[in-house]
């Protein structure tokens, strides 16, 4: 008997002892979110330390199981929210359920991005800055495509470039598309090539965020990230969540552009798997600004799909997919409805694209160290006809013009590891390798052009980030990387070649200090450079004089190399009466050996005209962003933000060479930057007088810059100011409730109310195609219906 009650004692301490230890796993916690009265549902809830989370339901509650320890950091999350952390000891808790209340982030002050350090990070708590477009601004400027809604961020302008084929750019800081990085989903596999007419490509439906860098990027995402970054976020599965719209504008009350959109979202219960889904159709038709039978705007043709999707094998191991394929269609010139060879003057190119991107993340098991393994790829396909008969009907014209087809080849990679590591004393550790690729084979035989560019890379980069006390914060980086090039490029009699092997070391350094809760001072710098090879620019072909202008890389062409320095202030009052913020930075960037544009003056023996890519002189560019955002209630939200800069060349800059053999050849030099104004700017509105009403009214502004302009058939060049530009556009919908998680929306309204836009186009056969500036579109109706689970 003793025995049995010792054995039973003994069982009960083991039983006891397991109870102590095991039920570490036990502690469990349930909570309601609100905002203000109203339960808020979607919200994303983590605890910090395990990286465990789960979502409040749609009546704002949540439960989280198997709690490792009583006492937990919480993190409440959710788009358009200011995010929470929260302390909860489990054992006071008890069964008692936890409120929790968000708060609006009226002016997105508080989102998480990820472009800054290659990680997640509060957006107020990064030490570079970084600007976010989302879902609400492209909706209110009515943006159908990404270079719709670029504009609306200082230091941020797109322009169109070609008549005939609408190839547009974005330009950063006041400097070109060719020194911007392109991103998507944080990945470098957005090709030259693509970036000649890819940004018309991504609809806004798909993007979740932009993340937009101002400054030097080269130490974290290697070359060609002299002007900054553009990080193209698409889509994550959140939530289930439907949504169908389409579109309809007439541009200058006549030219139809209509578009179809779909999202659909699904998430399991436990949130281990999601998948998003997405596509849309577009078609554009031409439109002709002077009535002189040629395009300014092209016809277009667009269908883009996708899909994103996750799967968390559990909290530490957590796998991405995506992937996105795109077809476009356009054409320019006159005469659409005829074959392009027996037309004056035809661009039509056709686009396959396909996108893809695979990712694998893991924490180890303190989820102080965090791995992540990724590639991404890009493969496009390009049929292109640039020709027609000039003007002319001999037969020479039209036997060049039957031969003015060609067609491209463009693939392009990523791949890479990267270890991050939380260290004690709120230290960070980021080490990476990843290598690049992109191979472009361009062929028109008629023209005997031909471009065959091979371009290779690795790079090696370290981080560190040092939070040295409250108020300061330290992060330092560098990247080496080699760089090899081997490319071959003829237009008619004359041959290049281009053989680079090169190492740039790129250091980076920033800084973010503290003032007070509501000051905050940025400054950085970062070494930056570009290799001698093909840019989006010199895959793209013009017209002047009714003959094709090819450009071609000069001999013995040096890398290009930068040097970049930011410094920027932020004001955002914590308690004041009402959310507003002002934003001021300072930005100044040096530029050895640009890689610059000329017009040698030269005619092939086919007829065409020949630019030249040579080292410029040394350059420079310097001025002031700035942004203004407030909402003194929540029925408004207003938001504006303007560039004044200076860009000059130290010595005069050779735009065209002289020509002896030309009549009134003379050469031509600037000392600015073409196509740069020195000021632009934009302005948002947002006034909601109902929770089922909301109105819109932006605009952008575009000052006077210098535009070249190709004069004739030999390729003569002159130089012209523009005026300059102001749009204004207005926006008004309503929603209807139907049911529970169904949503009817109706919208309308005008895009360039005033009709800004250019009134010198030149016309005929015989015009330069780039001659273009100012506003994308004329004065454009437009009104759009949309269904689903609308939020």
């Amino acid at each position: 008997m003793n025995k049995k009650i010792r054995s039973l004692g003994i069982l009960s301490l083991i039983l006891c002892f397991g109870q102590v230890v095991w039920g570490q796993d036990l502690f469990s916690l349930t909570g309601k979110v609100f905002t203000g009265e109203e339960a808020l549902a979607y919200v994303t809830v983590i605890d910090v330390n395990s990286a465990q989370g789960t979502m409040s339901d749609a009546e704002g509650g949540f439960m989280l199981e198997g709690l490792k320890n009583h006492q937990v950091t919480l993190q409440f999350s959710a788009v358009g929210y200011q995010t929470l952390t929260q302390e909860v000891d489990l054992r006071e808790q008890g069964k008692r359920v936890l409120m929790v209340h968000l708060k609006e982030d009226r002016l997105s002050l508080q989102e998480i991005v990820v472009s800054a350090s290659r990680y997640a990070q509060d957006r107020k708590e990064a030490p570079v800055l970084v600007q976010v477009l989302g879902a609400r601004l492209f909706d209110a400027t009515q943006s159908l495509a990404l270079s719709d809604g670029l504009n609306f961020q200082p230091g941020v302008r797109v322009e169109t470039n070609c008549q005939n084929c609408g190839f547009t750019q974005v330009r950063l800081n006041g400097l070109d598309g060719a020194y911007s990085q392109i991103l998507i989903n944080s990945r470098a596999v957005f090709s030259s090539l693509n970036s000649v007419y890819g940004l018309d490509q991504i609809p806004t439906n798909i993007v979740e965020r932009v993340e937009v860098v101002r400054g030097g990027g080269s130490a974290l995402y290697g070359s060609n990230a002299i002007a900054g970054t553009i990080n193209i976020i698409t889509r994550e599965p959140l939530d289930n969540s439907w949504e169908l719209s389409y579109k309809q504008g007439f541009m200058d009350a006549s030219v139809l552009d209509q578009s179809t959109h779909f999202n659909t979202s699904l998430v399991s219960s436990d949130l281990d798997k999601g998948l998003t889904l997405y596509g849309m159709l577009r078609n554009r038709g031409d439109y002709d600004a002077n009535s002189d039978g040629f395009s300014e705007i092209t016809h277009l043709e667009n269908q883009t799909i996708g899909s994103k999707a996750f799967w968390k094998f559990n909290t530490r191991h957590k796998l991405t997919l995506d992937w996105s394929f795109m077809h476009e269609f356009r054409r320019g010139g006159d005469r659409l409805d005829l074959a392009p060879e027996l037309t004056d003057i035809t661009e039509q190119i056709e686009h396959f694209t396909l996108l893809s991107g695979l990712s694998y993340d893991l924490f180890s098991q303190d989820f102080k160290n965090k791995y992540s393994f990724y590639f991404s790829a890009q493969n496009t396909w390009r049929d292109s006809f640039y020709g027609g008969l000039g003007g002319g009907r001999t037969p020479e014209d039209s036997l060049l013009a039957r031969n003015a087809f060609g067609d491209t080849r463009d693939v392009a990679g990523v791949a890479g590891v990267q270890f991050i590591r939380d260290i004690q004393d709120n230290k960070t550790l980021s080490l990476g390798w990843e290598g690049q690729w992109n191979r472009v084979q361009d062929d028109i035989p008629g023209y005997q052009r031909a471009i065959d560019q091979d371009v290779k890379s690795l790079g090696l980069y370290g981080q560190y980030e040092w939070q040295l006390n409250p108020r300061l914060k330290v992060q330092g980086g560098v990247r080496l990387d080699y760089t090899h090039v081997d490319g071959k490029y003829v237009t008619g009699e004359i041959r290049r070649g281009s053989q680079v092997d090169a190492f740039v070391l790129s250091p980076r350094l920033t800084l973010l200090y503290n003032l007070g809760p509501s000051w905050q001072i940025r400054g950085g710098y970062a070494r930056g450079f570009r290799a001698p090879q093909a840019f989006n620019e010199d895959l793209h072909i013009s017209s002047v004089g009714g003959e094709p202008q090819f450009v071609i890389l000069s001999e013995n062409l040096e890398k290009e190399t930068s040097d970049a320095y930011t410094l920027s202030v932020q004001l955002n009052p914590e308690k004041m009466r009402f959310p507003w913020s002002i934003l001021l930075e300072g930005f100044h960037t040096d530029l050895r050996n640009p890689f610059t544009l000329v017009s040698t003056g030269a005619v092939l023996e086919n007829g065409s005209i020949l630019e030249e890519v040579q080292n410029g002189e040394k350059a420079s560019v310097s001025g002031i962003n700035f942004e203004i955002n407030l909402s003194p209630s929540p029925n408004w939200l207003l938001q504006a933000g303007g560039t004044w800069q200076k860009t000059q060349y130290s010595r005069p800059q050779v735009l065209f060479e002289t020509d002896e053999t030309l009549e009134g050849s003379s050469q031509v030099s600037t000392t600015r930057f073409v196509r740069t104004p020195n000021v632009y700017g934009f302005w948002t509105m947002n006034y909601k007088p109902l929770k089922t009403l909301n109105l819109d009214l932006t605009g952008t502004y575009t000052g006077s810059m210098q535009i070249p302009r190709v004069s004739n058939a030999e390729g003569l060049l002159e130089i012209r100011e523009s005026d300059p530009f102001v749009e204004l556009h207005a926006k008004v919908s309503y929603t209807w409730k139907l049911k529970k998680h169904v949503n009817l929306e109706l919208s309308a309204g005008v895009q360039n109310i005033f009709h800004s836009y250019q009134r010198d186009f030149d016309r005929g056969p015989q015009r330069d195609s780039d001659y273009v500036y100012g506003p994308s579109r004329p004065r454009t109706l437009f009104w759009g219906i949309k269904i689903g689970d609308l939020r």
